[in-house]
């Protein structure tokens, strides 16, 4: 199961989730906002605990110094406003494209330009979106239910009973964080049910049942939290009755990570399951059959795809072994529902990877499934139909040399849509039906790419593993080891990073004259499983190994040199990219170090961080201590040592990883003497923005510090 993602597919517009994203999502969002455990050992031995205390007065007065500082640095130079504009222009574009979630009948999508800086929620009929018309029907208007109740309301989805219901449950969160508010919404009347159902803010999932009944795992008080954080106990609740006296119908244990419910209509069947998470990759799953849980046959660590005509599908991250036949880790395969449920496990292949090919993702439609896989990390997509108790497939002929995504499909119908790009070609969103494939809305060109090319390389990692690389420049690049590079990677969780087209990097980057560098290293999933177990815990090395493999066999190519090249990470890449910094400050002369984790001693111990134990491994047992030291960033930088003048960018809001990771740093790395400079938005969440004049902001910094450092300008330029 991956534990890393970026929004909650527990309300999705669309019954019909993708499974595997569905659960991804749903872990990611569900982090709760846990406090820092302080004891007076780890005050004693860290003097900048203190930069925990999220929104102490002390630590936000320092948070406004640093945001000063770095204000002063960063705005004082020509290219931040030109950026600021031009990124501000593209993001509220008024012909860029309204991508589609379909219920039913109807899309659904959430609009944000100049006006409408949170969004407007609104809809439209299936056949008046594909003839390109603009009357959509506004359903919330959320900066005008901000401004009525006093919240910076981010709209985090919907959760349908069904595609034509008259009800829906939506979520809202208070300045981007993962803490939701969930809200019974009437679709017909335009107005939040009065005494319908309703979760004050918290985190956790609900799900329907029926009209009347929703399974709902939150904070329920003191001992309903697993020691990950997340709810340990899922409540059967009916409309009208008090959460206080809903019935218990689940509880797991403390130490597994936490108990998730989700549901979804089926050939006219509400479906309800909960998901109970052991660990970060490891679960059970349990099926609500005619009242009562049960538990289902599947392997532990195997990742629900989706659902289709009775069929389970499941993506395998270890060999299977069934009635003497094995199954091969990455495969994707089904098992019939009714006969798992009576104790037969009758195993169905649908996709066999080889070792240059991965399953991503799988989308339900009425008749057939859409299998999305990478093959050399490329997109392709293949149709698959279960007839008579076997899958037969088909290759979707889609264009070529790019990342597919299939955005909006649904089981009450045959026809998608899926959306097209690479790092030049913009994005396109494309219409299919069972006679044909057509494109229905383009982004415009956002930046000058008539002139660039896109080429992959490999490298060797120090183990001699072949590590692939994209790299996009200008077709008369000069090789002379003077060319701005900016490299960027993630390297975790499973996690694919693909070729798409990025109007922020075109316009920040690229058409400055940059040269970018997307490399695929160990630890995603861009190889399937065992590309991401070969830099799990105590194979970490293996990921900034691999970093530093594709850097240097860039140099090598005497495309750039250590002076002109710079390194971005968020996230998980976060803490990549404050790895590298420290291990090999010879490669970099600037590093972009945003919400990341730095701290591995304690990073178990702040906000959601004990679920990701099972990527990094568990601090205070002395085996996995003995590796994680080995890279912690907090705990390996050192005075003395000359290292770039990093750029950290996290959030206050960021209830997911705590932004004491990069305050932390910043204040040790000040009291040795090392030059840095420090950004911290105060809403935003784990992307450090909510607003498109908060994005613009934050990139224009980022964008125009590597044009500074990697141009060599003077960080004091006025």
């Amino acid at each position: 199961m991956k534990a890393f993602g970026a929004c909650s597919a527990s309300f999705k517009s669309s019954n019909q989730t993708n499974m595997k994203y569905f659960l991804l999502l749903t872990l990611f969002s569900l982090f709760l906002n846990i406090e820092p455990i302080y004891t007076q050992e780890a005050a004693t031995e860290d003097p900048y605990i203190w930069l925990e205390e999220i929104e102490s007065e002390k630590s936000l007065n320092w948070v406004k110094a640093q945001n000063a500082a770095s204000e002063k640095v960063l705005t004082s130079n020509a290219l931040f406003d030109d950026l600021r504009k031009k990124l501000l222009k593209t993001f509220n574009d008024k012909d860029k494209i309204a991508y589609p979630n379909v219920a039913g009948d109807l899309v659904y999508n959430l609009w944000q330009d100049e006006k409408n800086e949170r969004g407007l929620w609104r809809s439209m009929a299936k056949e008046d979106y594909l003839k390109n018309k603009t009357d959509w029907k506004t359903v919330i208007d959320i900066d005008e239910l901000s401004k009525k109740e006093g919240k910076k309301w981010v709209y985090g989805g919907s959760n349908f009973l069904k595609p034509d219901n008259e009800v829906c449950l939506v979520s809202l969160s208070d300045g981007g964080k993962d803490e939701n508010e969930i809200r019974e919404f009437n679709l017909k009347t335009g107005e939040f049910v009065k005494e319908g159902f309703f979760f004050p803010e918290s985190k956790g999932g609900v799900a329907w049942i029926d009209q009347n009944k929703v399974l709902v795992a939150r904070n329920f008080g003191e001992g309903t939290l697993t020691t990950s954080g997340y709810p340990s106990q899922v409540k059967l609740l009916n409309r009208g009755a008090s959460i206080d006296e809903a019935p218990l119908i689940f509880k797991t244990e403390l130490t597994h990570l936490g108990a998730f419910p989700f549901s979804f209509m089926y050939e006219g069947k509400q479906h309800v399951f909960i998901y109970d998470a052991i660990s970060t990759f490891e679960s059970n799953m349990h099926y609500l059959n005619k009242g009562k849980l049960q538990k289902l046959i599947i392997p532990k660590d195997a990742e629900l795809a989706d659902f289709h005509k009775g069929e389970i599908i499941v993506s395998l991250q270890s060999d299977l072994t069934v009635n003497g036949s094995i199954y091969k880790k990455g495969s994707l395969v089904s098992m019939n529902l009714k006969e798992n449920l009576n104790g037969n496990q009758k195993i169905k292949t649908i996709f066999e990877p080889d070792e240059r090919s991965s399953f991503v993702s799988a989308s339900s439609s009425k008749d057939f499934i859409i299998v999305n896989v990478l093959e050399n990390v490329q997109n392709k997509l293949i149709k698959f139909s279960f007839n008579n108790d076997q899958w037969t497939s088909e290759d979707v002929k889609t264009p070529e040399f790019g990342s597919i995504y299939v955005t909006g499909s649904s089981n009450q119908s045959n026809d998608y849509f899926f959306i097209y790009s690479n790092f030049i070609k913009p994005t396109t969103l494309y219409h299919v039906t069972e006679s044909k494939m057509e494109p229905i809305k383009k982004l415009k060109d956002a930046f000058e790419a008539q002139d660039l090319v896109i080429k992959q390389y490999h490298a060797l990692s120090k183990d001699q593993t072949k590590i692939p690389y994209f790299i996009v420049h200008h077709k008369e690049l000069k090789f002379n080891g003077k060319n701005p590079t900016m490299i960027t990677a993630y390297g975790g969780f499973n996690v694919s990073r693909q070729p798409n087209y990025n109007s922020t990097v075109g316009l920040g980057w690229l058409e400055q004259g940059g040269v970018y560098v997307l490399a695929n290293i160990r630890g995603g999933g861009e190889f399937g499983p065992s590309w991401h177990q070969a830099a799990m815990k105590e194979k970490r090395q293996n990921a900034y190994d691999d970093f530093y493999a594709v850097s240097e066999d860039v140099i090598a190519k005497n495309i750039t040199s250590p002076e002109y090249l710079g390194a971005f990470g968020w996230s998980n890449g976060g803490l990549l990219a404050g790895v590298v910094f420290t291990q090999r400050p010879d490669l970099y002369n600037a590093v972009v170090v945003g919400a990341p984790l730095l701290d591995m001693k304690r990073y178990s111990k702040l906000l959601a961080g004990a679920s990701w134990m099972g990527e990094y491994g568990d601090p205070d047992i002395p085996e996995d201590w003995a590796y994680l030291q080995k890279y912690s960033p907090y705990h390996n930088v050192k005075k003395g040592q000359k290292y770039p003048e990093v750029f950290f960018v996290t959030s206050t809001k960021d209830d997911r990883v705590h932004p004491g990771h990069a305050r932390k740093m910043a204040a040790k790395m000040n009291d040795m003497g090392h030059p840095y400079i420090y950004h911290e938005t105060i809403e935003g969440g784990h992307g450090a923005s909510s607003t498109n004049d908060q994005r613009a902001y934050m990139w224009s910094g980022i964008y125009t510090y590597f044009n500074m450092k990697l141009n060599h300008e003077p960080m004091d330029k006025k």
